[in-house]
Protein backbone atom coordinates (compact mmCIF):
# COMPACT_ATOMS: atom_id res chain seq x y z
CA UNK A 1 0.00 0.00 0.00
CA UNK A 2 1.37 3.35 -0.44
CA UNK A 3 0.76 5.53 2.54
CA UNK A 4 2.10 2.66 5.26
CA UNK A 5 0.05 5.03 8.35
CA UNK A 6 -2.78 6.86 6.75
CA UNK A 7 -5.79 4.09 7.08
CA UNK A 8 -4.59 3.74 10.91
CA UNK A 9 -4.69 7.34 11.44
CA UNK A 10 -8.24 7.42 9.37
CA UNK A 11 -9.55 5.39 11.65
CA UNK A 12 -8.35 6.51 14.66
CA UNK A 13 -9.48 9.96 13.40
CA UNK A 14 -13.33 8.78 13.13
CA UNK A 15 -13.25 6.51 16.86
CA UNK A 16 -15.48 8.32 19.23
CA UNK A 17 -13.31 10.64 21.07
CA UNK A 18 -11.80 10.03 24.67
CA UNK A 19 -11.99 13.54 26.79
CA UNK A 20 -8.38 14.88 27.70
CA UNK A 21 -8.72 16.12 30.88
CA UNK A 22 -5.16 14.81 30.86
CA UNK A 23 -2.58 13.64 29.09
CA UNK A 24 -3.46 9.93 27.91
CA UNK A 25 -2.12 7.10 26.54
CA UNK A 26 -4.08 4.48 24.29
CA UNK A 27 -5.08 1.93 27.33
CA UNK A 28 -3.26 -0.91 25.41
CA UNK A 29 -0.12 0.98 26.30
CA UNK A 30 0.53 0.03 29.80
CA UNK A 31 3.57 -1.20 32.42
CA UNK A 32 4.62 -4.84 31.48
CA UNK A 33 3.84 -4.33 27.77
CA UNK A 34 5.68 -5.67 24.59
CA UNK A 35 5.69 -3.86 21.79
CA UNK A 36 6.57 -5.57 18.23
CA UNK A 37 10.07 -5.86 16.62
CA UNK A 38 11.45 -5.15 13.38
CA UNK A 39 8.25 -2.94 12.42
CA UNK A 40 6.76 0.71 12.34
CA UNK A 41 5.52 1.20 15.99
CA UNK A 42 2.25 3.49 16.37
CA UNK A 43 1.84 4.99 19.51
CA UNK A 44 -1.15 7.21 20.69
CA UNK A 45 -3.32 9.07 23.21
CA UNK A 46 -4.72 12.37 23.92
CA UNK A 47 -3.89 15.60 25.42
CA UNK A 48 -5.65 18.75 24.92
CA UNK A 49 -5.47 20.46 21.60
CA UNK A 50 -2.37 21.70 20.04
CA UNK A 51 -0.52 20.31 23.14
CA UNK A 52 3.01 19.48 21.77
CA UNK A 53 3.77 15.86 22.96
CA UNK A 54 6.88 13.87 22.88
CA UNK A 55 7.42 10.06 23.16
CA UNK A 56 10.89 8.63 24.02
CA UNK A 57 12.22 4.73 24.07
CA UNK A 58 14.62 3.19 23.10
CA UNK A 59 17.05 5.72 22.18
CA UNK A 60 14.36 7.24 19.65
CA UNK A 61 12.04 10.68 20.40
CA UNK A 62 9.59 11.16 18.18
CA UNK A 63 7.58 14.54 18.79
CA UNK A 64 3.62 15.58 17.33
CA UNK A 65 1.22 17.55 18.36
CA UNK A 66 -2.41 17.09 19.29
CA UNK A 67 -5.10 17.52 16.99
CA UNK A 68 -8.27 19.81 17.88
CA UNK A 69 -10.05 16.24 18.98
CA UNK A 70 -7.01 16.02 21.48
CA UNK A 71 -6.07 13.01 19.55
CA UNK A 72 -2.07 12.35 19.03
CA UNK A 73 0.10 9.82 17.44
CA UNK A 74 3.36 8.75 16.87
CA UNK A 75 5.44 5.99 15.18
CA UNK A 76 8.51 4.54 16.32
CA UNK A 77 11.19 3.60 13.77
CA UNK A 78 11.53 -0.47 13.79
CA UNK A 79 12.57 -1.56 17.34
CA UNK A 80 15.53 -4.24 18.15
CA UNK A 81 14.72 -7.08 20.08
CA UNK A 82 15.12 -6.61 23.50
CA UNK A 83 14.99 -9.09 26.31
CA UNK A 84 15.83 -6.35 29.22
CA UNK A 85 13.00 -3.73 30.59
CA UNK A 86 12.79 -0.71 29.37
CA UNK A 87 10.58 2.79 29.87
CA UNK A 88 8.50 4.19 27.37
CA UNK A 89 8.25 7.95 28.29
CA UNK A 90 5.71 10.67 27.14
CA UNK A 91 6.23 14.35 28.50
CA UNK A 92 4.02 17.46 27.47
CA UNK A 93 5.48 21.11 26.24
CA UNK A 94 3.85 21.54 29.39
CA UNK A 95 5.85 20.83 32.26
CA UNK A 96 3.61 19.16 34.80
CA UNK A 97 2.26 16.62 32.53
CA UNK A 98 4.01 13.46 31.65
CA UNK A 99 3.06 9.83 32.02
CA UNK A 100 5.98 6.92 32.42
CA UNK A 101 5.29 3.53 31.06
CA UNK A 102 7.49 0.64 33.03
CA UNK A 103 9.05 -3.07 31.90
CA UNK A 104 8.63 -2.74 28.40
CA UNK A 105 10.03 -5.31 26.63
CA UNK A 106 10.55 -5.61 22.35
CA UNK A 107 9.71 -9.18 20.70
CA UNK A 108 6.72 -10.48 18.89
CA UNK A 109 2.70 -9.52 19.33
CA UNK A 110 0.25 -12.01 18.41
CA UNK A 111 -3.75 -10.96 18.48
CA UNK A 112 -6.01 -14.06 19.55
CA UNK A 113 -9.90 -13.41 19.09
CA UNK A 114 -12.92 -15.59 18.67
CA UNK A 115 -15.66 -16.99 21.16
CA UNK A 116 -14.92 -19.53 24.32
CA UNK A 117 -12.64 -21.71 22.95
CA UNK A 118 -10.29 -19.15 22.75
CA UNK A 119 -11.80 -17.14 25.55
CA UNK A 120 -11.26 -20.50 27.38
CA UNK A 121 -8.45 -20.43 30.51
CA UNK A 122 -5.65 -22.12 31.50
CA UNK A 123 -7.21 -23.15 34.19
CA UNK A 124 -10.22 -25.10 32.53
CA UNK A 125 -7.65 -26.39 30.39
CA UNK A 126 -5.55 -30.20 31.12
CA UNK A 127 -2.96 -30.25 33.94
CA UNK A 128 -3.48 -27.06 35.56
CA UNK A 129 -0.70 -27.58 38.41
CA UNK A 130 1.47 -28.47 36.10
CA UNK A 131 1.45 -25.64 33.94
CA UNK A 132 1.17 -23.00 37.05
CA UNK A 133 4.65 -25.01 38.29
CA UNK A 134 6.32 -23.86 34.65
CA UNK A 135 4.82 -20.86 34.51
CA UNK A 136 7.58 -18.69 35.65
CA UNK A 137 7.89 -17.36 32.18
CA UNK A 138 8.95 -12.97 32.44
CA UNK A 139 8.91 -13.22 28.63
CA UNK A 140 5.58 -13.62 28.34
CA UNK A 141 2.84 -11.01 28.51
CA UNK A 142 -1.03 -11.16 27.72
CA UNK A 143 -2.94 -8.24 27.48
CA UNK A 144 -6.97 -8.78 27.90
CA UNK A 145 -9.00 -6.81 26.28
CA UNK A 146 -12.20 -6.32 28.62
CA UNK A 147 -14.07 -3.98 26.84
CA UNK A 148 -17.69 -4.70 25.64
CA UNK A 149 -19.65 -4.72 22.69
CA UNK A 150 -20.49 -1.05 20.93
CA UNK A 151 -22.88 0.42 18.26
CA UNK A 152 -19.86 2.66 17.19
CA UNK A 153 -15.70 2.42 16.95
CA UNK A 154 -14.56 3.35 20.08
CA UNK A 155 -11.04 4.91 20.33
CA UNK A 156 -9.61 2.96 23.84
CA UNK A 157 -9.66 -0.50 25.44
CA UNK A 158 -9.79 -1.62 28.98
CA UNK A 159 -7.35 -4.21 30.21
CA UNK A 160 -4.17 -4.59 31.53
CA UNK A 161 -0.88 -6.27 30.42
CA UNK A 162 -0.21 -9.35 33.04
CA UNK A 163 3.36 -10.95 33.07
CA UNK A 164 3.27 -14.55 32.92
CA UNK A 165 3.83 -16.45 36.64
CA UNK A 166 2.24 -19.37 38.24
CA UNK A 167 -0.11 -16.73 40.09
CA UNK A 168 -1.26 -15.20 36.56
CA UNK A 169 -1.39 -18.22 34.09
CA UNK A 170 -4.40 -19.48 35.46
CA UNK A 171 -6.32 -16.81 33.67
CA UNK A 172 -5.13 -16.52 30.58
CA UNK A 173 -6.51 -17.37 27.25
CA UNK A 174 -4.76 -21.41 27.23
CA UNK A 175 -5.22 -21.52 23.34
CA UNK A 176 -3.33 -18.69 22.86
CA UNK A 177 -0.82 -18.88 25.74
CA UNK A 178 0.25 -22.32 24.61
CA UNK A 179 0.71 -21.12 21.33
CA UNK A 180 2.88 -18.08 22.75
CA UNK A 181 4.68 -20.42 24.72
CA UNK A 182 5.66 -22.65 21.56
CA UNK A 183 7.02 -19.48 20.10
CA UNK A 184 8.57 -17.97 23.12
CA UNK A 185 10.33 -21.76 23.82
CA UNK A 186 11.92 -22.09 19.96
CA UNK A 187 12.33 -17.80 19.06
CA UNK A 188 13.69 -17.43 22.51
CA UNK A 189 12.43 -13.65 22.63
CA UNK A 190 9.75 -12.11 24.43
CA UNK A 191 6.05 -12.93 23.32
CA UNK A 192 3.35 -10.52 23.81
CA UNK A 193 -0.36 -11.74 23.45
CA UNK A 194 -3.59 -9.51 23.21
CA UNK A 195 -6.91 -11.69 24.55
CA UNK A 196 -9.56 -10.42 22.79
CA UNK A 197 -12.80 -12.81 22.74
CA UNK A 198 -16.12 -13.60 24.41
CA UNK A 199 -17.71 -16.83 24.19
CA UNK A 200 -21.06 -17.39 22.54
CA UNK A 201 -20.56 -15.02 19.68
CA UNK A 202 -21.08 -14.96 16.04
CA UNK A 203 -18.56 -14.01 13.44
CA UNK A 204 -20.51 -11.35 12.23
CA UNK A 205 -20.00 -9.20 15.81
CA UNK A 206 -16.69 -9.29 14.88
CA UNK A 207 -16.67 -8.02 11.22
CA UNK A 208 -17.22 -4.45 10.97
CA UNK A 209 -20.98 -4.15 9.83
CA UNK A 210 -19.97 -1.67 6.79
CA UNK A 211 -17.74 -4.64 5.32
CA UNK A 212 -20.37 -6.92 5.92
CA UNK A 213 -23.23 -4.30 4.19
CA UNK A 214 -20.36 -4.12 0.48
CA UNK A 215 -20.35 -7.80 0.78
CA UNK A 216 -23.05 -9.52 -1.54
CA UNK A 217 -23.24 -12.73 -0.12
CA UNK A 218 -24.21 -11.40 3.21
CA UNK A 219 -26.36 -8.67 2.71
CA UNK A 220 -29.44 -10.71 3.31
CA UNK A 221 -28.20 -12.17 5.98
CA UNK A 222 -27.27 -8.68 7.55
CA UNK A 223 -30.61 -7.32 6.44
CA UNK A 224 -33.02 -10.15 8.10
CA UNK A 225 -30.61 -9.83 11.19
CA UNK A 226 -31.35 -5.79 11.32
CA UNK A 227 -35.15 -6.88 11.14
CA UNK A 228 -35.16 -9.04 13.91
CA UNK A 229 -32.90 -6.58 16.15
CA UNK A 230 -35.65 -4.03 15.26
CA UNK A 231 -38.31 -5.89 16.06
CA UNK A 232 -37.43 -7.45 19.59
CA UNK A 233 -39.41 -6.57 22.25
CA UNK A 234 -37.37 -5.72 25.45
CA UNK A 235 -39.80 -6.16 28.52
CA UNK A 236 -42.00 -9.29 26.47
CA UNK A 237 -38.04 -10.84 26.56
CA UNK A 238 -37.49 -10.00 30.36
CA UNK A 239 -41.12 -11.32 31.48
CA UNK A 240 -40.50 -14.31 29.64
CA UNK A 241 -37.18 -14.91 30.76
CA UNK A 242 -38.58 -14.12 34.71
CA UNK A 243 -40.72 -16.87 33.98
CA UNK A 244 -38.29 -19.25 32.95
CA UNK A 245 -36.53 -18.71 36.14
CA UNK A 246 -38.95 -19.25 38.19
CA UNK A 247 -39.91 -22.69 36.60
CA UNK A 248 -36.43 -23.46 36.64
CA UNK A 249 -36.00 -22.31 40.13
CA UNK A 250 -38.88 -24.74 41.42
CA UNK A 251 -37.24 -27.58 39.25
CA UNK A 252 -33.94 -26.90 40.86
CA UNK A 253 -35.31 -27.12 44.37
CA UNK A 254 -37.21 -30.28 43.69
CA UNK A 255 -33.45 -31.70 42.34
CA UNK A 256 -31.77 -30.49 45.39
CA UNK A 257 -34.29 -32.42 47.26
CA UNK A 258 -34.08 -35.19 45.32
CA UNK A 259 -30.17 -35.22 45.67
CA UNK A 260 -30.23 -35.21 41.92
CA UNK A 261 -28.35 -32.09 39.64
CA UNK A 262 -30.03 -29.42 38.63
CA UNK A 263 -31.26 -28.32 35.78
CA UNK A 264 -29.15 -25.89 33.47
CA UNK A 265 -30.07 -22.34 34.18
CA UNK A 266 -32.05 -20.47 31.82
CA UNK A 267 -29.81 -17.93 29.66
CA UNK A 268 -30.75 -13.96 30.18
CA UNK A 269 -31.98 -12.91 26.22
CA UNK A 270 -31.02 -9.18 27.48
CA UNK A 271 -27.72 -10.44 28.79
CA UNK A 272 -26.48 -12.35 25.62
CA UNK A 273 -28.08 -9.48 23.20
CA UNK A 274 -25.58 -7.42 24.67
CA UNK A 275 -23.01 -9.28 24.77
CA UNK A 276 -22.63 -10.03 21.12
CA UNK A 277 -23.43 -6.77 20.47
CA UNK A 278 -25.30 -7.08 16.46
CA UNK A 279 -23.51 -6.84 13.20
CA UNK A 280 -20.03 -5.25 14.20
CA UNK A 281 -20.94 -4.56 18.21
CA UNK A 282 -17.70 -6.89 19.02
CA UNK A 283 -15.52 -5.30 16.25
CA UNK A 284 -16.55 -1.65 17.70
CA UNK A 285 -15.99 -2.68 21.05
CA UNK A 286 -12.89 -4.63 21.29
CA UNK A 287 -10.87 -4.25 17.95
CA UNK A 288 -11.21 -1.33 16.94
CA UNK A 289 -9.68 0.16 20.00
CA UNK A 290 -6.63 -2.20 19.24
CA UNK A 291 -5.81 -0.60 15.91
CA UNK A 292 -3.30 0.59 14.90
CA UNK A 293 -0.91 -1.14 17.84
CA UNK A 294 1.28 -3.39 16.11
CA UNK A 295 1.20 -7.05 15.42
CA UNK A 296 3.12 -9.84 13.80
CA UNK A 297 -0.26 -11.65 13.36
CA UNK A 298 -3.60 -13.15 14.40
CA UNK A 299 -4.94 -16.17 15.74
CA UNK A 300 -8.46 -17.48 15.61
CA UNK A 301 -10.76 -19.80 17.57
CA UNK A 302 -14.51 -19.47 16.50
CA UNK A 303 -17.16 -20.88 14.44
CA UNK A 304 -19.38 -22.82 16.55
CA UNK A 305 -22.26 -20.34 16.89
CA UNK A 306 -22.05 -20.04 13.24
CA UNK A 307 -23.06 -23.62 12.69
CA UNK A 308 -26.99 -23.38 12.89
CA UNK A 309 -28.26 -24.73 10.10
CA UNK A 310 -29.41 -21.89 7.64
CA UNK A 311 -26.03 -20.02 8.69
CA UNK A 312 -22.57 -22.73 7.89
CA UNK A 313 -22.39 -21.72 4.31
CA UNK A 314 -22.26 -18.10 4.96
CA UNK A 315 -18.90 -18.56 6.78
CA UNK A 316 -16.83 -19.45 3.43
CA UNK A 317 -17.53 -15.51 2.86
CA UNK A 318 -17.55 -14.58 6.73
CA UNK A 319 -13.70 -15.61 7.62
CA UNK A 320 -12.48 -14.20 4.67
CA UNK A 321 -13.94 -10.92 4.73
CA UNK A 322 -12.50 -10.32 8.17
CA UNK A 323 -9.23 -11.49 7.69
CA UNK A 324 -9.35 -8.83 4.54
CA UNK A 325 -11.12 -6.03 6.91
CA UNK A 326 -8.77 -6.28 9.55
CA UNK A 327 -5.71 -6.14 7.29
CA UNK A 328 -7.34 -3.22 5.55
CA UNK A 329 -7.94 -1.13 8.41
CA UNK A 330 -4.48 -2.24 10.20
CA UNK A 331 -2.93 -1.25 6.57
CA UNK A 332 -0.92 -4.86 6.74
CA UNK A 333 -0.78 -8.19 5.16
CA UNK A 334 -0.44 -10.16 8.77
CA UNK A 335 -0.64 -13.56 8.86
CA UNK A 336 -3.57 -14.95 10.19
CA UNK A 337 -4.06 -18.67 10.99
CA UNK A 338 -7.33 -20.27 12.90
CA UNK A 339 -8.46 -23.57 14.55
CA UNK A 340 -10.95 -25.63 12.63
CA UNK A 341 -13.88 -27.28 14.33
CA UNK A 342 -12.78 -30.28 16.44
CA UNK A 343 -14.62 -33.22 16.32
CA UNK A 344 -18.56 -32.78 18.38
CA UNK A 345 -21.48 -34.43 18.48
CA UNK A 346 -23.53 -31.25 16.66
CA UNK A 347 -26.26 -33.16 15.16
CA UNK A 348 -28.87 -30.62 13.32
CA UNK A 349 -26.09 -28.51 12.26
CA UNK A 350 -23.79 -27.16 9.75
CA UNK A 351 -20.47 -28.05 11.77
CA UNK A 352 -19.18 -29.01 8.72
CA UNK A 353 -19.96 -26.31 6.46
CA UNK A 354 -18.41 -24.22 8.71
CA UNK A 355 -15.20 -26.54 8.80
CA UNK A 356 -15.05 -26.23 4.80
CA UNK A 357 -15.48 -22.72 5.18
CA UNK A 358 -12.12 -22.60 7.14
CA UNK A 359 -10.56 -25.03 4.60
CA UNK A 360 -11.94 -22.60 1.78
CA UNK A 361 -10.40 -19.50 3.30
CA UNK A 362 -6.55 -20.82 2.66
CA UNK A 363 -6.66 -19.70 -0.40
CA UNK A 364 -6.13 -16.24 1.34
CA UNK A 365 -1.84 -15.32 1.42
CA UNK A 366 -0.57 -15.88 4.29
CA UNK A 367 -3.24 -18.15 6.45
CA UNK A 368 -3.02 -21.30 8.17
CA UNK A 369 -5.49 -23.69 9.87
CA UNK A 370 -4.97 -25.80 12.88
CA UNK A 371 -6.85 -29.52 12.03
CA UNK A 372 -8.13 -30.34 15.68
CA UNK A 373 -10.22 -33.41 14.26
CA UNK A 374 -8.75 -35.91 16.67
CA UNK A 375 -8.37 -33.85 19.76
CA UNK A 376 -12.13 -32.63 20.33
CA UNK A 377 -14.53 -33.57 22.95
CA UNK A 378 -17.97 -35.47 21.58
CA UNK A 379 -19.68 -34.12 24.45
CA UNK A 380 -17.99 -30.93 25.60
CA UNK A 381 -18.08 -28.25 23.34
CA UNK A 382 -14.70 -27.08 25.05
CA UNK A 383 -12.40 -29.44 24.69
CA UNK A 384 -9.76 -29.32 27.22
CA UNK A 385 -6.67 -29.77 24.94
CA UNK A 386 -5.51 -26.65 24.25
CA UNK A 387 -1.91 -27.19 24.63
CA UNK A 388 -1.95 -29.28 21.61
CA UNK A 389 -4.47 -26.69 19.74
CA UNK A 390 -1.42 -24.28 20.79
CA UNK A 391 0.96 -26.30 19.28
CA UNK A 392 -0.24 -27.30 16.16
CA UNK A 393 -1.34 -22.83 15.76
CA UNK A 394 2.47 -22.48 16.65
CA UNK A 395 3.70 -25.07 14.04
CA UNK A 396 2.52 -23.16 11.18
CA UNK A 397 3.69 -20.05 13.14
CA UNK A 398 7.63 -20.94 13.04
CA UNK A 399 7.56 -22.83 9.79
CA UNK A 400 5.61 -20.13 7.44
CA UNK A 401 6.11 -16.78 9.31
CA UNK A 402 9.30 -17.03 11.40
CA UNK A 403 11.00 -19.42 8.73
CA UNK A 404 11.85 -22.36 10.90
CA UNK A 405 12.24 -26.10 10.28
CA UNK A 406 9.57 -27.90 11.68
CA UNK A 407 7.67 -31.32 11.18
CA UNK A 408 4.78 -29.99 8.94
CA UNK A 409 3.07 -26.70 9.41
CA UNK A 410 -0.41 -28.35 8.66
CA UNK A 411 -2.59 -31.72 8.14
CA UNK A 412 -3.17 -32.94 5.00
CA UNK A 413 -5.20 -30.33 2.74
CA UNK A 414 -6.62 -32.23 -0.71
CA UNK A 415 -5.69 -30.32 -3.88
CA UNK A 416 -7.58 -32.09 -6.47
CA UNK A 417 -9.15 -35.17 -7.25
CA UNK A 418 -9.47 -37.38 -10.35
CA UNK A 419 -12.10 -40.18 -11.59
CA UNK A 420 -10.20 -42.81 -13.05
CA UNK A 421 -12.50 -45.73 -14.48
CA UNK A 422 -14.56 -47.31 -10.98
CA UNK A 423 -11.83 -44.94 -8.87
CA UNK A 424 -11.39 -41.41 -7.18
CA UNK A 425 -7.71 -40.38 -6.31
CA UNK A 426 -7.15 -37.61 -4.39
CA UNK A 427 -4.10 -35.78 -3.67
CA UNK A 428 -2.78 -33.58 -1.15
CA UNK A 429 -0.04 -31.35 0.47
CA UNK A 430 1.28 -31.40 3.80
CA UNK A 431 2.09 -35.17 2.95
CA UNK A 432 5.23 -34.66 5.20
CA UNK A 433 6.68 -38.31 6.48
CA UNK A 434 4.24 -39.87 3.69
CA UNK A 435 0.40 -40.01 3.87
CA UNK A 436 -0.15 -42.56 6.85
CA UNK A 437 -3.77 -44.03 7.90
CA UNK A 438 -3.65 -44.40 11.82
CA UNK A 439 -5.21 -47.59 13.42
CA UNK A 440 -4.28 -49.94 9.90
CA UNK A 441 -6.26 -48.40 7.74
CA UNK A 442 -8.52 -45.59 6.47
CA UNK A 443 -12.16 -44.95 7.60
CA UNK A 444 -14.65 -42.22 7.02
CA UNK A 445 -14.64 -42.26 3.42
CA UNK A 446 -17.77 -42.60 1.55
CA UNK A 447 -18.47 -42.45 -2.37
CA UNK A 448 -21.60 -41.61 -4.76
CA UNK A 449 -22.26 -42.35 -8.32
CA UNK A 450 -24.81 -40.09 -10.33
CA UNK A 451 -27.52 -41.33 -8.56
CA UNK A 452 -25.86 -38.84 -5.29
CA UNK A 453 -26.71 -42.05 -3.13
CA UNK A 454 -23.34 -42.02 -0.53
CA UNK A 455 -22.06 -45.56 -0.30
CA UNK A 456 -19.07 -46.93 2.47
CA UNK A 457 -16.03 -46.83 0.65
CA UNK A 458 -12.65 -48.35 0.60
CA UNK A 459 -9.78 -46.09 0.75
CA UNK A 460 -6.06 -47.39 0.64
CA UNK A 461 -2.71 -45.09 0.03
CA UNK A 462 -0.79 -44.78 -2.79
CA UNK A 463 2.38 -42.07 -2.03
CA UNK A 464 0.60 -38.92 -1.88
CA UNK A 465 -2.60 -39.71 -2.47
CA UNK A 466 -5.74 -41.43 -2.07
CA UNK A 467 -7.46 -44.07 -3.84
CA UNK A 468 -11.30 -44.41 -2.80
CA UNK A 469 -13.60 -46.87 -4.54
CA UNK A 470 -17.01 -48.79 -4.01
CA UNK A 471 -17.93 -52.26 -5.22
CA UNK A 472 -21.83 -50.30 -5.44
CA UNK A 473 -20.41 -47.23 -7.38
CA UNK A 474 -19.08 -48.01 -10.65
CA UNK A 475 -18.94 -44.65 -12.04
CA UNK A 476 -17.67 -42.65 -9.06
CA UNK A 477 -18.52 -38.72 -8.91
CA UNK A 478 -17.87 -37.77 -5.57
CA UNK A 479 -15.73 -38.51 -2.60
CA UNK A 480 -16.47 -37.67 1.22
CA UNK A 481 -14.08 -37.83 4.15
CA UNK A 482 -14.82 -37.24 7.79
CA UNK A 483 -17.94 -35.52 6.31
CA UNK A 484 -19.87 -35.59 9.84
CA UNK A 485 -19.66 -33.62 13.07
CA UNK A 486 -17.91 -36.28 15.10
CA UNK A 487 -16.19 -38.61 12.71
CA UNK A 488 -12.98 -40.85 13.47
CA UNK A 489 -9.69 -39.28 12.31
CA UNK A 490 -7.85 -41.96 10.47
CA UNK A 491 -6.00 -40.08 7.43
CA UNK A 492 -2.91 -38.19 9.13
CA UNK A 493 0.59 -37.25 7.75
CA UNK A 494 4.01 -38.18 8.75
CA UNK A 495 3.86 -35.63 11.59
CA UNK A 496 1.28 -36.97 13.74
CA UNK A 497 -1.31 -34.46 11.71
CA UNK A 498 -4.81 -34.89 10.86
CA UNK A 499 -6.33 -34.38 7.49
CA UNK A 500 -8.95 -32.21 6.84
CA UNK A 501 -12.69 -33.32 6.29
CA UNK A 502 -13.53 -32.50 3.03
CA UNK A 503 -15.80 -33.21 0.59
CA UNK A 504 -15.64 -33.17 -3.56
CA UNK A 505 -18.95 -32.14 -4.63
CA UNK A 506 -18.64 -28.75 -2.31
CA UNK A 507 -20.76 -25.88 -3.13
Amino acid sequence: MKYPFLLAALLLATLTSVPAADLKLATVFSDHMVLQREASVPVWGWADPDELITVTFAGQEKTAKAEADGLWKVALDPLKTSQEPGTLTVKSSRPDRSVTISDVLVGEVWLGSGQSNMAMAVSRALNLEKEKASANLPLIRMFKEESAAAKTPQADSKGRWQVCSPATVGTFSATLFFFGRELQRELGIPVGLINSSVGGTPIESWIAEAAQASSPPLQAALAEAAKADAAFDENAAKAAHAKALARWQAAAEKANTAGQPPPKKPVDPLEQRQRKGGAGGLFNGKIAPLIPFAIRGAIWYQGEANSKVGKGLLYQHQLPLLIRDWRERWDLEFPFAWVQLPNFERPESEWMEVREGMLKTLSLPKTGMAITLDIGEPKDIHPKNKQEVGRRLSLWALGEVYQQKVASTSGPIPTGHTVKGADIEITFRHTEGGLVAKGGELREFVISGTDGVWKPAAARIEGEKVIVSSPDVSQPVAVRYAWKPDPEASLFNGAGLPATPFRTDGQ
